[in-house]
């Protein structure tokens, strides 16, 4: 089930959210990760500082030694000291970079966006159940062919199926509160003369359920309709295919003398053609007809 985002927020923060369940859940229960220290400034080493001090020092042996039947060496300790100050140099330029923590981040935006998600924790079993069956027919539509080659409205589509998904959420998180409270109230027992007002809240909480199904198995009935378009989809393109080989088995038939039995046949194939496109069409006017009754 996951994560489910309102449509309002950005997808960039809403994939962070949709992925990081477990952590989200633990920041609703009181977790605070730690900030992020602020970056420091590079300081001097006391290394920096010795090199610093020895510099002059190095450089007037170095001259001595040069003028001297030791200039060898004096080449020597001048590369040796080239190569630690350049090193030395490279280090001291080096400037930390402070990365905020991840959990910091989803913990930012966690608390910037409350109320603006739901976790699988807002729901109780039923809910849960009722909220994967919308999920499912959503998913059954986007993820179509039909719906993406545009024979939907894939625009409509992209705003509106997840507007439904939120909003049965919404409705379903709220009902899972008001279910354990009302559970939580019966089980502490009550008393002959409250049971009277319970039967009616216990009623409106059934009759509140019953709605949002009704809206689910709408998503269900057309996401149905786009499983049977896609069907069709996919069958036409197959006889397409077949369609275009056709001349290849035509030439062979005729080659080997046999050409009159493949008239019935490719008879019989163009009749599917035109079968399964007035399938296709019929699947997507029903598609069309049930977007139409979601959006009543």
């Amino acid at each position: 089930m996951g994560v489910v985002v309102e449509p309002g927020v950005s997808p960039e923060i809403a994939g962070l959210l949709r992925a990081n369940a477990p952590l989200l859940s633990r920041i609703r229960s009181g977790w605070v990760p730690p900030a992020g220290a602020p970056a420091e400034r590079p300081r001097r080493s006391p290394s920096s500082v010795i090199l610093l001090a020895i510099t002059p020092v190095i450089i007037a042996l170095m001259a001595v030694l040069l003028e001297t039947a030791m200039a060898p060496v004096g080449f020597v300790l001048l590369g040796t000291f080239v190569f630690v100050v350049l090193i030395k140099i490279a280090s001291i330029n080096e400037v930390p970079v402070n990365h905020r923590p991840h959990e910091r981040d989803v913990y930012e935006h966690a608390r910037r966006h409350d109320g603006r998600y739901f976790l699988p924790e807002d729901f109780d079993e039923q809910a849960g159940q009722v909220l994967r069956r919308a999920q499912r027919a959503i998913g059954t539509v986007l993820r179509s062919h039909v719906n993406a080659e545009g024979l939907l409205d894939d625009a409509r589509n992209a705003v509106m199926l997840p507007e439904q998904e939120w909003e049965i959420a919404r409705l379903l998180a709220k009902l899972s509160m008001l279910r354990a409270e009302h559970r939580d109230l019966i089980d502490r027992g009550i008393a002959p003369e409250v049971a009277a007002v319970v039967r009616p809240l216990q009623n409106a909480l059934d009759v509140s359920e019953a709605a949002v199904v009704a809206r689910v198995e709408a998503l269900e009935r057309y996401a149905g309709h786009v499983a049977e378009a896609e069907r069709a989809y996919h069958a036409r393109g197959q006889i397409e295919a077949l369609r275009a080989r056709l001349p290849h088995y035509e030439e062979l038939l005729a080659e080997s003398g046999a050409d009159a039995l493949a008239v019935p046949e490719i008879e019989r194939l163009a009749q599917d053609a035109d079968d399964v496109e007035r399938t296709l069409r019929r699947s997507v006017s029903s598609a069309h007809e049930a977007f139409r009754y979601l959006e009543g």
